[in-house]
Order: C-alpha cells, then structure tokens, then sequence
C-alpha cells in the first residue's frame, strides 16, 4: 500500500487517505461504519487498480481510522463534504464510488452530488436509509431526544454507539421512499445470511435507482462483510464489469 496521506477540511479536520494516479475512472471506496481504508475489500481494489495503473482513491471519514476528529461528530452530511472535497483534490475526470455497507448509502449522497462525473455505483451490503429500518420505535425516541444509543457488537468487545446527531442528520437523507436520480450504471453484491442488511434493501435501491444498467449478484451463503476470497474475487468482477463498459 502506498504511503498514507492527510487532506485538511473545514474546522481543521485531517482526513487520512490513500491515492494511486492512474487512468481513470477513479475508483473510490467508501467504507462502513466505524470502518476504515485498511479493510480486505477496499485494499484488494487499491492493490488491483495500482496493478492495472489505475486511479483509486481510499479514505477514513473524520473519526475514523487515522483521519483526525472524533466519531460522536461525524454524519453522513460531513462524511459526504469530506468525501467530496477529496475527490476534487486528487480526482480528474470520471469516478466509480464504491461503498460497503453505510458506505453503500453514503455513495448514493456523492453520486448525487457528483452528477454527470458519475461512471458508475457498486454497492457491497448497501445499507440506505438505515436510520429509519435499523433501530425500533424506542431506540428512535431516545436518539430524538438527543440521546446516544449503544448495540452489541459482533465484530468487537466494544458495543456499537449511535449517537443523536449522527442518526437526526441521516433522517434528513432517506432515499428509499422515492426516485433515487441517478442513471448511471450500478452493481449491487448482498449475501443472504447478512444478519446486519437484508438483502432485500438492495433490491429495493435497484427498483429506486433510473438507471436501466443495474447488476444484483446474490451471495446465498454470503455474510454481511463479503470478504472471503471468493467474496472480495466477486466484488472485483462487478467493479471491473464497469470499467470494461467506459470508453478507452
């Protein structure tokens, strides 16, 4: 991997990143919550791009990995600004967004925001909207009233917090209950015993997305994180399958 990197955003933020020049589109991958740049999927895509001489792009939000901040301060919104202002300091031309999991809601929050820059979506265990169909009826009163809210976490000691500003700015960006504007091409991956995302949720972000280019690959045995080998080979057929589509 290639020497990490520090890109400053408003309030001071230092947002860590990764970033191999090459032809593009520029392949940029955009992690799940708590997430960071140094996981299986998104490092194999960078190591795959580098190969190739191709532009790829990895990132930590802001509290996140080895970016500056703290995670109680971070939101889809700020993330989304974060994201984009990395893009338009290292990324000429065309992008494919990558995103796993919340990555997967928060790519469809840059595509928009990228318009006709877009080359196209991929999305491992997409998550959107799942401010609204992740939490109960109780856990969304107290995250109204301000309050942090804390889960078992099955990938870690800790438990996993939600905090309110986190969850009241997410509210603001629900994309399921309508037409998601995006034509560009897309590629959905889900396993069916992700116990995390249904896999119905990508199902229905293929019905909401304009484009007419939409690829679902279902993994029957196939967990929430998709990164098994044979997981992370699948991932890099449907991203590539893009890229084969772009003029050269």
């Amino acid at each position: 991997m290639s020497d990490v990197q520090f890109h400053e955003v408003g309030e001071g933020r230092r947002i860590a990143y990764r970033y191999t020049d090459g032809k593009g589109p520029t392949l940029v991958f955009l992690p799940g919550y708590m997430s960071d740049m140094d996981g299986g999927k998104a490092t194999s895509v960078f190591e795959r791009a580098k190969q190739e001489g191709r532009a790829c792009l990895l990132l930590d939000y802001s509290g996140c990995g080895q970016s500056s901040g703290e995670f109680a301060d971070g939101s889809l919104s700020q993330w989304r600004d974060e994201v984009l202002a990395l893009i338009d300091a290292n990324c000429a031309g065309q992008v494919i967004v990558i995103g796993s999991s919340m990555g997967g809601w928060l790519m469809l929050l840059v595509g928009e925001a990228l318009g006709n820059r877009l080359a196209g979506l991929v999305g491992i265990a997409a998550a959107p909207d799942f401010a609204d169909w992740g939490y109960s009826d109780e856990q969304k009163v107290q995250l109204a009233a301000g309050e942090t809210i804390y889960e078992s976490n099955p990938y870690g000691p800790e438990p996993t917090p939600t905090h309110a500003k986190f969850w009241q700015d997410a509210m603001t960006h629900i994309r399921l209950t309508g037409q998601v504007e995006i034509t560009a091409p897309a590629r959905l991956l889900h396993g069916q015993n992700d116990n995390d995302v249904p896999w119905n949720i990508s199902m229905q972000l293929a019905e909401r997305l304009r484009s007419d280019d939409i690829q679902i690959a279902l993994v029957k045995d196939g967990d929430h994180r998709l990164s098994r080998d044979a997981d992370i080979a699948l991932l890099l057929r449907q991203v590539w399958s893009i890229l084969e589509t772009e003029p050269t």
